[in-house]
């Protein structure tokens, strides 16, 4: 499976951006789903995943109530919803697939993804 990230960009602090990720190669219907960021001299951050069937979400703290994961089966592609962006959300955006994941939850972060997208960027001006 390989993924590419889209939709990153320049927005004003306050504004809303949705990152797409667009799978080929494979079906991304039986991956759990996640979604990473890495600003310059940080470690790479988990923000979000979607189960593979689509019920179950998990967020990290710093992005839930203003993030949000879904997924497009018929488009085989995942979004990343993300409004009330602030300065501090400057980073590459990069989402990953999982095929060995049952479910999502507080394991999400420190799960070994099988394949990587290439990574969006995406940058919020004060």
């Amino acid at each position: 499976v390989q993924l590419q990230a889209s939709g990153g960009g320049l927005v004003q602090a306050g504004g809303s951006l949705r990152l797409s990720c667009a799978a080929s190669g494979g079906t991304l219907s039986s991956y759990a789903m996640g979604w990473f960021r890495q600003a310059p001299g940080k470690e790479r951050e988990f923000l979000a995943a979607i189960s593979g069937s689509g019920f179950s979400s998990y967020y990290a703290a710093s992005v839930k109530g203003r993030f949000t994961i879904s997924r497009d089966y018929a488009k085989n592609t995942v979004y990343l919803q993300m409004n009330s962006l602030k300065p501090e959300d400057t980073a590459v955006y990069y989402c990953a697939a999982d095929r060995a994941a049952s479910r999502v939850g507080v394991e999400s972060p420190r799960r070994a993804y099988d394949h990587w997208g290439q990574g969006t960027q995406v940058t919020v001006s004060s």
